[in-house]
């Protein structure tokens, strides 16, 4: 965590500071001609649960520690650009097909946890859900973070455990719905794949620069003798 702190501190900062101003723009120019996600049975039966206002919002902290434990400028730029790429193809569906939550027939002055929730975001920008895909991004990324310097099991339990809390908050609230929540998945899945073929590109390169030393040393005490 020592290694970067402050380029970790301030781009972790920035980047969401960034991202919230575009995200609400999106939501507001586009409100008059979104259309709301259909409810399943699964919706409907969950019901709202205002106790999962905690995890719903401790996704800012869980995304911030993968980049928190970056080992290297290379990992954290490699897990910037999968957020990146997550953030791009999430809005660019909320701009072509905006969408948002119908949440008609909920008293919300009865989950006064949840107030400034629904004061401060309206249900728009729901499909498909930001939060489900950055909670299994960040998931992926932990893991093998918590694999390569052989955690203890039980980390990798909360890890997963903590990914789970966070995908259920999203429909307990009732920000988003079954289909939002499939759509995240999607979007983290194509996330975890841009970083696992970034990382196999980047691993490539570097064994080729391990590959050519030794033929340059060879060279240059041929050249020496």
């Amino acid at each position: 965590m020592r290694t970067l702190w402050l380029t970790k501190m301030l781009g972790t900062s920035l980047s969401i500071a960034a991202f919230f101003p575009i995200y609400f723009w999106i939501m507001q120019a586009t409100a008059y001609r979104a259309a709301p996600v259909p409810v399943t049975g699964l919706d409907a039966w969950l019901g709202v649960q205002q106790w999962a206002i905690v995890p719903y919002a401790s996704l800012w902290l869980y995304v911030s520690l993968p980049a928190a434990f970056a080992a290297n400028r290379q990992a954290l730029l490699t897990y910037a650009s999968g957020a990146l790429v997550m953030v791009v193809t999430a809005m660019f569906v909320y701009w072509m097909w905006p969408t948002y939550v119908d949440a008609t027939g909920i008293d919300w002055s009865q989950y006064p946890l949840m107030q400034f929730l629904k004061s401060s975001d309206a249900g728009g920008n729901a499909f498909p859900s930001l939060h489900v895909a950055f909670a299994l991004f960040a998931a992926r990324v932990l893991h093998s973070q918590l694999a390569s310097i052989q955690a203890p099991g039980w980390t990798r339990w909360f890890n997963g455990a903590w990914c789970l809390a966070v995908v259920y908050a999203t429909l307990a609230t009732r920000q988003h719905v079954l289909l939002d929540v499939a759509g995240g998945m999607v979007t983290g899945w194509v996330a975890v794949h841009w970083v696992a073929g970034a990382h196999k590109l980047l691993r490539a390169g570097l064994d080729e620069d391990s590959a050519a030393q030794p033929s340059s040393s060879a060279a240059n005490r041929t050249r020496a003798r």
